[in-house]
């Protein structure tokens, strides 16, 4: 990876001239702690089935059951992960820039653990739950998680779902509102582990790139993003923000 040591130099140059920084995430990021992006998770005992039986409001109404204990077991695997060195480095990078806002497709909670703050979830998070009728939150009790079929709401009795985005469903218009503004008053813009190909999030390079912003797309394949982006450093993220947080401390010294 030594070639692109230039290009990590000329990035943290960015970063360093920079006052505001948004950062978006994908699986990719969370892939590297190891945990399975959507459709691996597909596997194994889940392999038979599609994927609007496990992901859509009409898959939980037709068998909410078979929808809860999937995600249980996705949420076993979660909380098996710790965050990588690129988790760690965006913390980093959040403390040495002046204005950082970070915002990821991930509903883990790996950005947290690695010490991130007010990171913005557009997918939900797995380990927030609400009521599909009132959207009233439920906390999740231990035995909850063994359990056949989802719990009742509290507040009106209706069946309790992750607060994480469906097939079908838009995203939290808070959260969309937030990451559209972050990107509309960046200077730069990082995307570290992101196909480009799931919208709206895929739309927000090109807010940043058409307010003027600096592209920085980080990844181990060329994606549509890196062909819009101003530089793209191939790579893992979990090893190439790592040495652009150190370039960018080296810059600011």
């Amino acid at each position: 990876m030594e070639e692109i040591e230039p290009l990590i130099a000329q990035a943290a140059q960015s970063l360093c001239e920079a006052s505001a920084v948004v950062c978006l995430t994908g699986a990719g990021v969370s892939a590297e702690s190891g945990v399975p992006t959507f459709r691996d998770a597909q596997s194994g005992l889940w392999s038979r089935f599609d994927a609007a039986e496990l992901a859509s409001p009409e898959g939980f109404e037709r068998d909410p059951g078979l929808v809860w204990r999937w995600y249980m077991w996705r949420l076993q695997q979660l909380e098996a992960a710790s965050p990588n060195p690129g988790h760690i480095a965006l913390a980093e990078l959040a403390r040495t820039i002046e204005k950082f806002d970070l915002v990821t497709q991930n509903v883990d909670d790996l950005h947290e653990q690695a010490g991130s703050v007010g990171v913005v979830h557009l997918h939900g998070s797995l380990f927030r739950f609400r009521c599909r009728l009132c959207a009233h939150p439920h906390r999740l009790r231990e035995a909850e998680r063994r359990a056949a079929n989802p719990p009742a709401c509290a507040a009106c009795g209706e069946l309790v779902r992750p607060d994480v985005v469906w097939f079908g469903e838009g995203l939290p218009l808070d959260a969309l509102r937030a990451a559209s503004e972050a990107a509309h008053g960046s200077d730069v813009m990082l995307v570290a582990g992101t196909s480009g190909l799931v919208y709206p999030a895929a739309q927000l390079p090109l807010i940043a790139r058409q307010a003027g912003a600096t592209i920085i797309d980080i990844n181990v394949e060329r994606s549509p993003i890196s062909d819009r982006a101003n530089l793209f450093l191939q790579g893992k993220s979990g090893e190439v923000l790592p040495r652009l947080a150190k370039a960018l401390q080296d810059a600011k010294a």
